[in-house]
């Protein structure tokens, strides 16, 4: 079997894959949850929310960061993240335009 040929797929297609994929761990859905939920910029407190080690919560927060959907700026000794609203209205958007896009059929398979 050949490599994925993203080529073939609009550039829309290809970042929001990326995103999903990205999406597609439960650390990073719960590492994104806690950043929403504190509603401000996380510095270092994941590890005892989450009860992950910090080497696998830095790669999970690397991981989100490569993909747009996170964003960090140092603080001191600290790394500080936070919610990229930009790529968080993209994924708002484009999501919500894909789900919405889908209109049942009554009666089909």
């Amino acid at each position: 079997m050949g490599l994925t040929k993203t080529e073939i797929f609009t550039e829309e297609q290809n970042k929001l894959a990326l995103l999903f994929k990205a999406l597609g761990h439960p650390a990073r859905v719960a590492i994104l949850q806690r950043i929403i939920l504190a509603n401000t910029c996380i510095c270092g407190d994941l590890v005892g929310e989450l009860g992950l080690a910090q080497a696998t919560i830095s790669q999970h927060l690397k991981e989100l960061k490569s993909v747009g959907l996170i964003q960090g700026k140092i603080e001191g000794v600290s790394v500080c993240y936070c919610i990229n609203p930009d790529t968080w209205k993209l994924l708002e958007n484009n999501f919500g335009d894909f789900i919405n896009s889908y209109k049942a059929i009554p009666d089909c398979c």
